[in-house]
């Protein structure tokens, strides 16, 4: 992992202190992370999944993205995931749904990992 990685890492382990934040190097110079347990909120039959991602090499001037949650992950309401949900995928060897949530205007110098996971996790639990 390169510097900025590692950076990235430590801050979204300082800022989700209760879940355990795992971070695999990917060979590139960046990195495979997943943080878990996260609250899925309340529309959600699991109360909590686990978020995966992959931060490159390019960090900051790449988007991070994009995100994955658990494969199982179900509405209270029996309706479907909807737009930008989308299931069948893969992340670091877990069945996974995929969450593209991307940024169009990437500001390197404000939009971290950090603000990402939190962006893409509160648009999760506020789904209407």
């Amino acid at each position: 992992m390169n510097d900025a990685v590692k950076h990235a890492v430590a801050d979204i382990r300082a800022s989700w202190a209760d879940a355990i934040v795992t971070a695999e190097p990917d060979n590139d110079g960046g990195a495979l992370v997943l943080v878990e347990p996260v609250s899925t909120g309340s529309i959600y039959l699991q109360d909590t999944t686990w978020v995966g991602f992959r931060i490159t090499f390019q960090y900051p001037y790449a988007d991070v993205y994009p995100h994955f949650v658990r494969s199982d992950l179900q509405r209270k309401d029996g309706r479907a995931l909807g737009d930008g949900m989308s299931a069948g995928h893969t992340f670091a060897g877990r069945a996974a749904i995929q969450i593209s949530r991307r940024s169009n205007r990437l500001n390197p110098a404000t939009d971290t990992a950090v603000l990402k996971l939190g962006k893409v996790l509160q648009w999760l639990a506020t789904r209407p």
